[in-house]
């Protein structure tokens, strides 16, 4: 059975977390002389260390109470405090499946945290049976699972995922990186049906913020406890928090680019298809196509020649390039160029 506090590290648990000035007063004033902040200047006060009127636009629009909602410095910050929270340093393991996201690996070699790689099955779904026998090791503390995945691109079986989690009694990390341009919902509703669940989103991708460095995690209140125990006290900057305020403020401009963004992914998926140099192309729930070619590394190249860079992923997955969904005007030059080969 899940016991939360059973899995915190013991050093964490014993952690007296920063305290800094906003945490001690957190209304308003008219003199603010508490954070040796210079007095002069737009930019000069720190941020809020736990982004409350951020959270608030967030709840508004994903439907998640507040309490749940904690936010990191892009979804690599939320990723690095899984491992610190939760996975003692050369004795604890996580697992993954292979392909999948890049971070992952990274951030497990940091921690030194033992990482076990589960290859996924001929149609890019998850091998349940090889994940069972392997989520009774009770140094296993952490699954990390990318749905979309990248760079597959394909939704997961949420009937599998739901199976790992009633019978993990570890944390199970859902990266929903590209989850607004896939047709199955998110699992960001079932935070209270599964304790061990954290899902996490981005304003990398569908928002267009990559650059502001935003990422998002819905889990148990206890579980934002100790990420917020453990975090930076400033871990995002007032400027970032208004950014991402504004573009929560503008729904309808983010449905009209995600509607833009599928309808291109269609259409390019159906061009590309027809090239002879592609072998095939795979479905796609993200905001980008994996595709398989009789040479990627030769139409890597030749593209990168004519000013156009993709993503060539065939040390992963062999003889593929990833290739992201861009403006219409973009993806034209690219089949353009492209079709520039055929015979």
């Amino acid at each position: 059975m899940f016991n939360l506090e059973k899995l915190i590290r013991h050093n964490v648990k014993q952690l007296t977390p920063y305290s800094c000035a906003r945490d001690d007063f957190q209304g308003k004033a008219d003199i603010f002389l508490d954070a040796n902040e210079n007095p002069y200047g737009n930019l000069n006060r720190y941020p809020d260390p736990y982004q409350r009127g951020l959270k608030a636009e967030i709840s508004r629009l994903k439907g998640v109470p507040v309490e749940n909602i904690f936010l990191g410095n892009g979804s690599d910050e939320i990723i690095d405090l899984c491992f610190r929270v939760f996975c003692n340093p050369g004795t604890d393991r996580a697992l993954t499946i292979s392909p999948s996201y890049g971070m992952y690996e990274v951030s497990a070699s940091v921690n030194d945290v033992e990482i076990i790689k589960i290859p996924l099955n001929e149609e890019f779904g998850i091998d349940y049976d090889t994940v069972k026998n392997r989520i009774a090791d009770e140094s296993l503390k952490l699954i990390i699972i990318c749905s979309p995945n990248n760079p597959t691109g394909n939704s997961l079986e949420r009937s599998v995922i739901e199976k790992i989690l009633s019978e993990f009694n570890g944390i199970l990390l859902l990266d929903e990186a590209y989850i607004d341009f896939a047709e199955q919902p998110s699992m960001k509703n079932n935070i209270r049906q599964f304790p061990n669940l954290i899902v996490m989103q981005t304003f990398s991708k569908a928002f267009g913020l990559a650059s502001v460095r935003v990422g998002m995690a819905f889990a148990d209140t206890g579980i934002v406890k100790y990420f917020n125990k453990v975090k930076p006290p400033y871990n995002i900057s007032t400027l970032n928090q208004r950014e991402v305020i504004r573009k929560l403020q503008k729904n309808a401009v983010y449905n009209t680019q995600v509607m833009k963004i599928k309808a291109e992914r269609i259409r390019l998926s159906k061009e590309i298809a027809k090239l002879s140099c592609v072998v095939k192309v795979f479905p796609s729930d993200a905001n980008f196509l994996l595709v398989k070619m009789k040479d990627a590394g030769i139409i890597y190249d030749y593209l990168v020649n004519r000013g156009i860079i993709v993503r060539n992923r065939s040390s992963v997955i062999n003889n593929c390039l990833r290739i992201t969904v861009g403006t219409k005007t973009e993806n034209n030059r690219l089949l353009k160029e492209l079709k520039k080969r055929e015979p």
